[in-house]
């Protein structure tokens, strides 16, 4: 199974997770969370300014690092199969990693699916924005990003499926 995996951080140099948002290719496993204990004074002005503003909207979905650890152990424990991750940056990989403390869940490959060749064809871009577009989501939002890109993988898929027939 593969799941979508997207993050913020606090800055390409100093990264300290501040969210994470993942949903699996069929849709029906959905992950996302936010800590509260991230270093705010690392944040870039593009963090502070574009990631920031939209985060503490559910409480429910505000933890620190033990609980956000917790959680993600519990979810992919819930996972039906083995599990490979995509997403646009081996950073995102890290970050989740790091979240997962020591070790990481036995059915998650260490190999990831790199997205970033699919962003610059014009069907998965093209996708992305319409996510966006439609469900009227703001962008580096780690949630609704991870969503993007699996419509994005989506619509690519379908394209290539079609010129295989």
């Amino acid at each position: 199974m593969i799941v979508f995996l997207d993050t913020e951080f606090t800055d390409f140099i100093d990264s300290d997770l501040i969210s994470i948002g993942m949903v699996s290719e069929d849709g029906k496993y959905e992950f996302y969370a936010e800590r509260n204990d991230f270093q705010a004074v690392w944040c870039s002005e593009f963090v502070k300014a574009s990631v920031l503003p939209f985060l503490g909207q559910n409480s429910a979905l505000v933890c620190d690092s033990d609980e956000l650890k917790r959680r993600l152990w519990q979810w992919f424990a819930s996972l039906p199969r083995s599990v490979q991750l995509a997403a646009d940056s081996e950073r995102d990989k890290s970050l989740l990693w790091r979240a997962f403390g020591d070790g990481l869940p036995p059915n998650l490959e260490p190999s990831l699916f790199d997205l970033r060749p699919l962003i610059d064809t014009t069907v998965f871009h093209h996708a992305v924005c319409q996510y966006h577009e439609l469900v009227g989501c703001p962008w580096h939002h780690a949630g609704h990003d991870a969503h993007a890109h699996r419509a994005g993988w989506l619509a690519w898929m379908d394209q290539r499926n079609d010129c295989l027939s």
